[in-house]
């Protein structure tokens, strides 16, 4: 699909914001009491074009990069997960009943008009059928989740076409990502996942948890049922394109006497071809054989248990006792960030049914001690909570919180408590800046512009260095693993594929005269500062600081207050 701008208007400000890539979540920005369902979007399959693209040959990657927020050290787990997806092996003890077919339920559900005689959808069958791969493959990727999902819209009283939706929006990999930071089976982006429930934070994403996930865009569709009468076709659109870009195209027909359902709304281009895909999957699935598609057998019981944990715990360590693979762990639990459960909750893990009482009873038995494992650091001179934080692998915020922290002032001798993985880092997966490099050195492959290497100073924007470079923002986002919506963090180093000759040469001269940089700045202290923030904002220690400016460190400082900082410009913000 196409991107596109959506434009919200006030009295005080124009906002402009890219929402590609969001096709589940209506991307939202604006007030907190601001209603997604009025929303205005264009949208993006994330996983669905990279697997047709695939299919047709056009490239061997058919899966979308990995949401940045997750730890360096579990995305080679990741995957290593999606590529079982397609393999279709499952764990141990899951074997498949030929009595027992969720298809013939799925078919049983299906409420919506299957015989429209638009070419949109004749296209989409003409494609689904000269690539029955395609179908066999999303297939695979969803049999871990489609007896839930079936359940839920059962239960919900819904059409069971929405069942296939995580086709269209993800490809069913749990993992899809958009270049417009949509994540998971049902594509949210950041601010509507806050708005339906979806917590996202260092530890987890709810946007990835296939609970909580699906649970937020059944209700979505619900809510958009209800809005437009009932009729699934306008609710589909409307989660494609926002409820506003619906209503407006209707209001539009209204004043022109023309009817008003989904197939004679003047709606944008990708969301007339969004319903007749979906539409066009379903017929294929109630009747496969009519198009020379075969499907993979699926039983009609669950792959799956909910089992409480009781608090948190290591993932390799869960799969240990669950007696299964870590990529497995995380295929049914594909919203942790990091190499463990989130420490506040809710406590439980998705494991294989066949797994499932194993796993209690391991959890029953294990020591609480056994559950996470920590380094212990002790605080040294010149340390700050910004350093440490960067030197494991964590931040700041979760460092005050394991270790209950008031503020972000650290005492030489003081003892920290560091979140560690358990297992070794091959369990996980490489290390950042191994895999960053691999990224950005493949970044080079399919491009002829010089390498050059530029490191993020404050005030950057991807736009400002795409185009002094003159490449694409997308092409610097995708070159070192980024989304262009990711925040530039200060400090961060970006490989470039530069076209722009002089300034790949401005770049390395910067580069190679970094000696001697340091320059005398002055600094005003804001609201909110503290010795160590600023330490972290600059790049220097607390403790020079204080000896620069003649500090007392119990003391706050004052907004207003004049500092001195002798400041490395390679470093400064």
């Amino acid at each position: 699909m196409s991107d596109m701008m959506a434009r919200r208007t006030t009295t005080l400000t124009l906002l402009t914001v890219f929402l590609a890539g969001c096709t589940s979540s209506s991307a939202w920005y604006g007030k907190e009491d601001d209603t997604v369902l009025d929303s205005h979007q264009q949208t993006v399959a994330a996983g669905d074009d990279a697997l047709k693209r695939s299919v047709e040959g056009q490239t061997k990657n058919d899966t979308t990069k990995l949401d940045e927020s997750i730890e360096p050290s579990l995305k080679k787990t990741a995957e290593k997960a999606r590529d079982r997806l397609d393999s279709g092996e499952v764990a141990d003890g899951e074997v498949a009943e030929e009595d027992r077919d969720l298809w013939m339920r799925i078919r049983a559900g299906f409420a919506m008009d299957h015989n429209q005689g638009d070419e949109r959808m004749q296209q989409q069958l003409d494609w689904y059928q000269k690539h029955p791969a395609y179908v066999k493959r999303v297939v695979e990727r969803g049999r871990r989740y489609l007896y839930y999902i079936v359940e839920e819209i059962e239960r919900r009283g819904l059409p069971m076409e929405y069942a296939l939706l995580p086709v269209v929006e993800s490809a069913y990999d749990p993992f899809a990502y958009s270049h417009g930071r949509a994540s998971g089976l049902w594509q949210f982006i950041p601010g509507t996942g806050h708005h339906f429930g979806l917590d996202q934070s260092w530890w987890h994403d709810d946007r990835r948890d296939v609970l909580a996930s699906t649970n937020a865009a059944l209700t979505y569709l619900d809510q958009l049922a209800q809005r437009f009468d009932g009729d699934p076709t306008l609710a589909l659109a409307a989660y494609n394109s926002g409820g506003g870009t619906v209503s407006s195209a209707i209001r539009r027909n209204n004043r022109k006497g023309e009817p008003t359902d989904y197939w004679s709304l003047d709606l944008p281009r990708e969301t007339r071809h969004y319903v007749p895909k979906l539409i066009a999957l379903a017929k294929i699935f109630d009747d496969p054989g009519a198009y020379g598609i075969e499907l993979p057998p699926l039983e009609d019981e669950p792959y799956f248990e909910v089992v409480e944990t009781g608090g948190q715990i290591d993932l390799a360590h869960a799969a240990e006792l669950a007696g299964v693979d870590v990529d497995e762990i995380y295929l049914l639990n594909p919203s942790f960030n990091r190499w463990a459960t989130r420490p506040d909750g809710p406590h439980r893990l998705l494991v294989p049914v066949a797994s499932a009482d194993r796993f209690r009873q391991g959890i029953a038995s294990l020591d609480p001690d056994s559950r996470v494992s920590w380094d212990h650091y002790q605080v040294r001179s010149g340390d700050n909570l910004g350093a440490i934080s960067r030197r494991y692998g964590t931040t700041v915020a979760v460092l005050r919180e394991v270790n209950n922290l008031n503020s972000d002032i650290i005492r030489v001798g003081q003892q920290l408590l560091i979140p560690s993985a358990k297992a070794g880092e091959d369990t996980y997966s490489h290390s950042e800046s191994q895999r960053i490099a691999r990224k950005q050195e493949r970044g080079g492959r399919n491009n002829d512009g010089q390498r050059v290497e530029h490191r993020v100073t404050r005030g950057d924007t991807f736009w400002d260095i795409a185009r002094e470079h003159g490449v694409s923002v997308r092409q610097v986002a995708a070159w070192n693993g980024m989304a262009p919506g990711d925040p530039l963090v200060p400090g961060r180093k970006l490989v470039i594929w530069s076209k722009n000759a002089d300034a790949a040469s401005a770049t390395k001269v910067a580069s190679n005269n970094r000696s001697g940089m340091v320059r005398k700045v002055g600094y005003r202290v804001r609201r909110g500062d503290s010795l160590s923030t600023i330490a972290n904002r600059f790049a220097v220690n607390v403790s020079d600081i204080a000896a620069w400016n003649d500090l007392n460190t119990s003391r706050y400082l004052q907004p207003g207050q004049s500092l001195v900082l002798y400041v490395d410009v390679r470093n400064s913000p």
